[in-house]
């Protein structure tokens, strides 16, 4: 089932998530096929527990954009251990539709998570993968992508969100 992506405003998406502690079961199986589901309908690359509206340390990533199962990943309670290298690419986010701008990452990261059956897993990515890892992560931490802009550019963002939210274009 596709849910409803929360959008920029909505508190949940500046809160630390939750650790999941449950694994393998109905309810997690299900919240992860929506989040695939939600996420290929909004053609995105990656999506948090946060931006459907769940506390919870869960992310699913897939930079083929359906075209590729190998490329389909699950991360739960992950965290980054390792950053390498330097890399500045424009980004977006499907809480904060309409806005992409140049942010700097590492160019290499490798994770440690957690996948469905709560089994250890460690991934490493680099270049479009490492930045889905450290966006989605960021996600998990109440961190968007524009905390990692100048303020004024982070202010300009608001102010024109502002401006969509009085118009009502911006639910």
């Amino acid at each position: 089932m596709v849910r409803k992506i929360i959008k920029y405003g909505d508190p949940l998406l500046e809160q630390k998530a939750e650790p999941v502690t449950e694994f393998n079961t109905p309810e997690l199986r299900e919240t992860l096929t929506d989040m695939f589901e939600t996420m290929y309908a909004a053609k995105g690359v990656g999506l948090a527990a946060p931006q459907i509206g769940l506390s919870q340390q869960i992310s699913v990533i897939d930079v083929s954009v359906g075209e590729n199962e190998a490329d389909k990943l699950v991360i739960i309670n992950p965290e980054i251990t390792c950053r390498e290298g330097k890399q500045v690419g424009e980004e977006g986010c499907l809480s904060i539709p309409g806005f992409r701008e140049p942010v700097s990452r590492a160019n290499r990261v490798t994770v440690r998570a957690q996948n469905e059956k709560g089994e250890p897993i460690e991934l490493s990515g680099e270049e479009l993968l490492a930045r889905a890892f450290q966006h989605e992560i960021d996600h998990l931490n109440g961190i968007l992508f524009i905390n990692h802009l100048s303020g004024l550019k982070r202010d300009i963002i608001r102010r024109k969100i502002k401006k969509l939210q009085k118009a009502g274009e911006w639910d």
